[in-house]
């Protein structure tokens, strides 16, 4: 997931979808440990999506304006 879409996202989407994913990893690493994961990447990619997430929450929190994609500053 991109940034700029976790961005246009709204913080009751993100908690939504960080705690979707958090179930979706706890699948993987169990389908790890069952031998059933063939490609252990995207136990990687799932963490730093959650981090993404997480990290634009705690930006909203403390009123931490962010540059966009196209380097215009984020509308509050």
């Amino acid at each position: 997931m991109k940034m700029f879409e976790i961005r246009q996202m709204t913080d009751e989407e993100l908690k939504k979808r960080i705690i979707e994913e958090e179930n979706n990893l706890v699948d993987l690493r169990f389908a790890l440990a069952t031998k059933q994961l063939t490609n252990t990447a995207k136990i990687k990619l799932t963490r730093r999506d959650i981090a993404r997430m997480k990290t634009v929450l705690r930006e909203r929190e403390l009123g931490i304006e962010r540059k966009t994609d196209s380097g215009k500053k984020e509308e509050k």
